[in-house]
């Protein structure tokens, strides 16, 4: 966004919950963070609703107040409950907002602000059956430069692997998945005999995923490596590196997948109103993905999609030119675009965009 708008980072501040991975993402950016009190109002009974209301009402005030000392010439918000309370002072400060919905169903939390915003930038149209048409842009999913520039033949040297060796990428969002975690347990002593697997488990399931490794053959041991959270750079070489990945259909699929054209089995996760499953239609009507259900994804069935699409070269060639055709790298430019026709004539940051 600097480079597109030639905004210095004093010129915007990123608000969150406090104590979250967001806040030590940002921070450790050298960013400007702002803590702002939320909670979840779904699926509490009535005392857990009436604390959120509350905290809900905290984060209204601390976001009117900062947006007063501030007073930005516009707000961009992303989704999620953290959300509601910003982009509701932001209306009531009459600042113009724009909402970037990554996934392809919006939550309650943009639905309900979606009236309230100037327009919306998406991933895809897809998402205009249940937001309004009129406000939608269309600009894809906006992926890290690192994630692009990582080198492929180093990040496979990285990891000793043979130029016929196959990599498998499994991993479950920040904080791992467990279904995928036990599945990938039980699966792993058959597909290491094919590939050697970059696992990331998440903090949760480490130990367990420890001493899957660990009654490993030791022949097999070698070929899994093993990883609690990986951190962007290295996440982009893990993802450069790979043939394959294992992976939730969370909004970063439709992104991330594509940039590096890297074919993938898509695991919904089955809770939060199934909102993954329009990410993984997306990308299996294309044919770059293969879709597992979660209630499917155990050691023989993730061992036994893994396998096929591994022994079939040209099917993982395919996908693979099917997934980079979806890519976007002007995503993050395209957002910044619209954020800007938002904001007001004349303002600060229209100028700077005209210059």
């Amino acid at each position: 966004m600097r480079a597109a708008s030639g905004l210095e980072p004093s010129s915007f501040t990123w608000l969150g919950r406090a104590d979250s991975l967001e806040e030590r993402l940002v921070t450790s950016a050298g960013l400007p963070f702002a803590p702002i009190s939320a909670a979840p109002l779904v699926g509490r009974g009535v005392l857990g609703k009436l604390l959120s209301m509350g905290s809900l009402g905290r984060g209204l005030w601390q976001a009117w107040r900062l947006a007063g000392r501030r007073r930005p010439n516009g707000v961009l918000v992303t989704g999620g409950y953290v959300s509601v309370p910003v982009a509701l002072a932001a209306w009531l400060r009459r600042i113009p907002m724009t909402i970037y919905l990554p996934d392809i169903q919006p939550g309650r939390a943009v639905r309900f602000l979606a009236r309230f915003a100037q327009r919306i930038a998406v991933t895809s149209m897809a998402a205009e059956q249940w937001l309004p048409a009129r406000k939608l842009v269309v600009t894809g999913y906006p992926t890290r430069p690192a994630l692009r520039n990582a080198d492929r033949a180093a990040a496979r040297h990285s990891l000793s692997l043979g130029a016929d060796d196959q990599l498998l990428l499994v991993f479950g969002g920040s904080q791992g998945s467990r279904r995928i975690n036990l599945a990938l347990a039980a699966a792993a002593p058959r597909l290491l005999e094919v590939c050697h697997i970059v696992h990331v488990s998440g903090t949760l399931d480490l130990r367990a995923a420890e001493a899957a490794r660990a009654a490993l053959p030791e022949t097999l041991r070698g070929r899994y490596h093993l990883h609690a959270y990986l951190d962007s750079p290295d996440m982009a070489l893990a993802l450069a590196a790979a043939d394959l990945a294992v992976c939730r259909a969370g909004a970063a699929s439709l992104g991330e997948l594509p940039a590096r054209g890297l074919p993938a089995v898509l695991v919904p996760l089955p809770i939060s109103g199934g909102h993954q499953w329009p990410n993984a239609r997306q990308l299996e009507a294309a044919g770059a993905v293969e879709v597992l259900a979660d209630a499917d994804c155990d050691g023989p069935g993730l061992a036994a999609i893994v396998l096929r699409l591994l022994s079939e070269p040209v099917r993982l060639a395919a996908m693979a030119q099917a997934s980079r055709s979806l890519d976007r790298p002007d995503a993050a430019a395209a957002i910044w675009a619209v954020v800007l026709q938002s904001l007001p004539l004349g303002s600060h940051r229209a100028q700077g965009e005209a210059r």
